[in-house]
């Protein structure tokens, strides 16, 4: 698999510091965030981090912006095209699928955005999230069918066991996985903590695949290096050697 990064994982840096740190960490990838470090509409931040990424060898994984099915793409889809990402990262509207007043119209719009993007050669992924249509994977399996052109992102919901995780994954092969071991009250612990999880999971997927490091403990570059080396060591050793 191909590590990286999500940017949002450390607002409070630049994004020259953040390309910085993802070298110094040996990885490949970074989401672009749009709330801070590339905000939509923002083309010529967009076209230096561009730039900033093609000469330390960074690839872009994806465009992580914030729109959920409710607004003007445009703008997101322009400045995902200035950036040079290859996907955007959405969400499936405002509400879990328990309570969405409306799930045609969050339908018809993700269908619409999708093929305005593809017609740019740019894919459209969805998170797999709470208060979304694909807060449960009945309801996201059915988004997949309604919208075929959607992919999706994966990461380990609240309380989500490894048997929960090896039932998801596979059915929505997730474009990327989010990498962060968090306790059910969000307390954040080394990425290590949670091996029993990932190592089933980065397994389960296709080489291909991106494994995005994000929520570090204390937003702090000194943890994510750590989190970086042990996601490095799992994404370099098989599960059967490191319980040999």
């Amino acid at each position: 698999m191909i590590p990286g990064l999500v940017s949002v994982t450390f607002r409070q840096l630049s994004p020259a510091e953040i390309v910085s740190l993802v070298v110094d960490a040996g990885l490949e990838a970074i989401e672009w965030g749009g709330d801070v470090h590339v905000p939509a509409g923002d083309f010529r931040t967009a076209r230096d981090v561009r730039a900033r990424c093609a000469d330390n060898g960074i690839a872009i994984e994806a465009y992580g912006s914030y729109y959920r099915a409710d607004g003007d793409f445009g703008p997101v889809l322009a400045t995902a095209l200035a950036l040079g990402a290859p996907r955007i990262r959405v969400w499936a509207g405002t509400k879990g699928s328990a309570g969405q007043p409306d799930r045609a119209a969050v339908v018809e719009d993700l269908r619409a955005v999708a093929a305005l993007a593809g017609g740019e050669g740019v894919e459209v992924a969805v998170e797999y999230h709470a208060d979304t249509l694909t807060d449960t994977l009945d309801s996201a399996l059915a988004l997949f069918e309604e919208v075929p052109a959607l992919k999706s992102y994966w990461q380990p919901p609240v309380g989500a066991t490894v048997d929960d995780a090896l039932a998801a994954v596979p059915a929505l092969d997730p474009v990327a996985v989010h990498v962060f071991s968090w306790t059910d009250d969000g307390t954040r612990l080394p990425l290590a903590a949670r091996e029993p999880l990932w190592r089933p999971v980065l397994a389960a997927l296709p080489a291909d695949r991106h494994a995005l490091l994000e929520f570090v403990r204390a937003d702090s570059p000194t943890t994510f290096l750590q989190d970086a080396t042990t996601l490095h060591t799992w994404l370099k050793t098989p599960p059967q050697e490191a319980t040999t």
